[in-house]
């Protein structure tokens, strides 16, 4: 099927939780940025209004960003219909400002996380690869022994995601020998966090072909299906998506959310997954002061496979595996109502 693909100008307002009115005003820049993109608003706006104008579709499907908010303002003038979905459970600021006028509201969490009216929100969960489901205890030994490491020994994954956690990885830096000590550790370090992180090479030994230590540690892989299969622990932040596909592979978690990002959104989704004993929690912040807290989280989930187990069927209880059939439909049913 051949996409048509055209670009709107839009501009991001941002915001910091951890800045004052007085360090808005030391960082000027930000606030000169932000200034610069209201009118890249207005513009993204009229660009939206005139498209959409001539080319009127049935729907709208909005994933959240600021880049919808200009599509989304002119879909609201012109009384088009329109589909929005939350992947957290903080809703963004750009879906807060769409909800009223939305014909439907998708929602990656359950819905009692949300204060958006009931009888058009629905929980459909979030669509991810079908590559994320769970899988055999053989499975997982076979998947240890593709990724190098010893099947018989535990293993646990660790990622800040695609570009990388500095917090984490300096964690892991600290703690790395006390963790070899009881269990394999692979470490996505991320693309931009992994050359700072070259030393711990001297932990990766590897001979014609074959990892020798219980370490590995990569900037970033495309088959984290295996890297999460293989896990008998994860530590990860709390992106929305990361979460659900460890959630869709039913595995033991360790989440450590960035209190900084706007909306305070992975500390919610944290808070949410912890009030269903789901997964254990570590503050970042605490963290940094103290990465021995790290540890010890994992070593309490190394050595209780009740524990861990009981985690995974919890977590595995946030997931809907049939996401992407529910959005659709949800999308074709506002169409529909059009006819």
């Amino acid at each position: 099927m051949e996409l048509k693909i055209r670009k709107v100008v839009a501009g991001k307002f941002r915001r910091y939780t951890n800045f004052t009115f007085a360090t808005y005003l030391q960082h000027f820049d930000v606030v000169l940025k932000n200034i610069r993109d209201f009118f890249k608003n207005i513009i993204g706006f009229f660009q939206s209004f005139f498209r959409l104008a001539f080319n009127r579709p049935d729907v709208i499907f909005f994933k959240g960003g600021f880049v919808c908010l200009p599509v989304g303002t002119a879909a609201k003038l012109l009384r088009i219909p329109y589909v929005i979905h939350d992947s957290d459970a903080a809703p963004g600021l750009t879906n807060r400002l769409l909800s009223k006028k939305a014909a439907k509201i998708a929602t990656g969490m359950p819905l009692e996380y949300y204060s958006y009216p009931p009888e058009k929100a629905e929980w459909t969960g979030i669509p991810i690869n079908d590559e994320f489901h769970p899988i055999t205890e053989a499975k997982q030994r076979k998947y240890k022994k593709e990724l190098g490491f010893d099947e018989t020994k535990p293993l646990l994954v660790v990622t800040g995601g695609s570009l990388g956690a500095q917090n984490i990885n300096v964690a892991i830096r600290e703690i790395l020998p006390e963790l070899l000590k009881t269990t394999s550790v692979m470490l996505v370090a991320g693309r931009e966090r992994y050359p700072e992180m070259m030393d711990l090479k001297e932990y990766e030994d590897w001979e014609d072909g074959e990892l020798k230590t219980n370490f590995r540690m990569i900037k970033f892989s495309s088959e984290m299906w295996k890297l999460f299969g293989a896990a008998d622990v994860v530590v990860s932040r709390a992106g929305a998506s990361t979460m659900t596909e460890l959630s869709s592979m039913a595995k033991a978690v360790i989440m450590v959310p960035n209190a900084k990002l706007p909306g305070f959104h992975q500390v919610k989704n944290a808070k949410a997954y912890e009030k269903a004993n789901a997964v254990m929690v570590v503050e970042d912040s605490e963290m940094v002061k103290k990465p021995t807290l790290l540890l010890e989280a994992v070593r309490t989930l190394m050595r209780s496979p009740k524990k861990r187990l009981d985690m995974a069927v919890a977590l595995r209880s946030f997931v809907k595996d049939d996401a992407a059939e529910r959005l659709a439909n949800t999308i074709i049913s506002v169409a529909k109502d059009q006819d």
